[in-house]
């Protein structure tokens, strides 16, 4: 294993697509929930214990081997809203592209055959890390980090924040970040005993409504 490949596919600048998308930051600007650092960081814990933690554990469970099928209808019973359904596959599909540039594996060619409208992202995310020779908690990582960089770095763009806050919010987030990847890989564990129904479930209406009214708008500045 190369730890250094965990940096890689970690990097902002890895060409998987997320920078399009502000993890529902931009819907909650516009409806005055997130106004500074200080909401900016209620938000991102929020989706933290909440997206954060389902992908997290979705993705280290397809490091653990756990059939991508199965995890992709995991992912999708865990998604109810349409919007975030076809923005996770965008993304997946995206990242899929990458990573197949990037660390060529015959898994991933055979995943990207059978969903060529993109698997979930963070199924992907998990075979991704898989194939650079990654373990379980380092994907769950990816994953928890992702759910709060997101938006923490839209944020700066669409309320002009200071960067240095919007930094100190992921820096202040870090022992949850620990926690949530902790229990992402537990999860995991377990469901490679008892089945993905196991996996946690952890749901955020507020963030599915916001994506469906965000998704009808005319002019966005990110796809979601």
């Amino acid at each position: 294993m190369s730890r250094a490949a965990l940096l890689v596919l970690a990097d902002g600048r890895f060409p998987a697509g997320g920078h399009a998308h502000s993890g529902g930051a931009e819907a909650a600007v516009k409806a005055g929930r997130i106004t500074g650092a200080a909401s900016l960081e209620s938000f991102c814990r929020g989706r933290l214990h909440t997206t954060g933690l389902v992908s997290a554990a979705l993705a280290a469970a397809a490091v653990l081997g756990l059939p991508p099928s199965e995890l992709d209808a995991a992912a999708d019973a865990r998604t109810p809203s349409p919007a975030l359904r076809v923005a996770a596959r965008k993304l997946g599909r995206q990242l899929m592209r990458a990573a197949r540039a990037t660390w060529p594996s015959t898994e991933l060619d055979a995943v990207a055959g059978k969903f060529p409208r993109g698997a979930h992202q963070p199924v992907v995310l998990g075979l991704t890390a898989r194939a650079a020779g990654l373990e379980p908690v380092d994907a769950a990582y990816c994953a928890a980090y992702e759910s709060v960089s997101g938006p923490a770095s839209a944020t700066v763009r669409l309320l002009s924040l200071d960067p240095f806050d919007a930094t100190g919010v992921l820096a202040r987030l870090a022992p949850e970040l620990d926690r949530v990847a902790d229990l992402a890989v537990e999860a995991a564990r377990k469901a490679v005993d008892q089945g993905t129904d196991t996996l946690p479930a952890a749901s955020a209406p507020l963030l599915e409504i916001a994506a469906e009214v965000h998704a009808a708008w005319p002019v966005r500045l990110f796809a979601s």
